[in-house]
């Protein structure tokens, strides 16, 4: 069972954090472009991308961004508006980190939160701002007996 499902059906609160950890492969990289049709060559062309100034192939940023999909997913966090700095490229075979802390969490459930991204070195990666909708009364109450049956639609439960 998610533990992040168990907070989000408690209640969110300012301060809350939540860690995600992921290293990143070069097939799925190619298979974000193919999803999104960024067929930029920074991602599949060696040499282009050491013509923009990069040692190697880079991933696509969105899909590092992405990262905090699975923390707001795990959260039922309806996302109203992110807002990404993408600081330093990531490669394939880098570990990331993203660290998603909750910074507001109104009575009604508007929420906000900031995310920082860093690598296995420590370093920023991407940094971000998220607002958005969490779980309040009858929606925590449906997640909680979701998670009762087991978390059915939810395979990281």
């Amino acid at each position: 069972m998610s533990s992040m499902r168990e907070r989000a059906v408690q209640g969110l609160q300012t301060g809350d954090v939540f860690t995600v950890t992921r290293t990143f492969s070069r097939e799925e990289t190619e298979a974000f472009g193919h999803l999104t049709k960024d067929y930029n060559p920074v991602h599949y062309d060696e040499d282009f991308a050491r013509i923009k100034g990069f040692p190697q192939l880079i991933l696509h940023g969105l899909l590092t961004a992405g990262m905090v999909c699975q923390v707001g997913g795990q959260l039922a966090w309806l996302a109203t508006g992110m807002n990404f700095c993408f600081q330093r490229p990531v490669f394939f075979g880098d570990t990331i980190t993203c660290t998603v802390t909750v910074t507001s969490v109104e009575e009604r459930g508007w929420a906000k939160a900031e995310a920082l991204y860093t690598n296995q070195r420590g370093e920023v990666v991407v940094s971000a701002t998220l607002e958005g909708q969490v779980p309040r009364e009858e929606s925590q109450q449906a997640l909680g007996e979701r998670l009762a049956q087991g978390d059915p639609f939810n395979p990281l439960s």
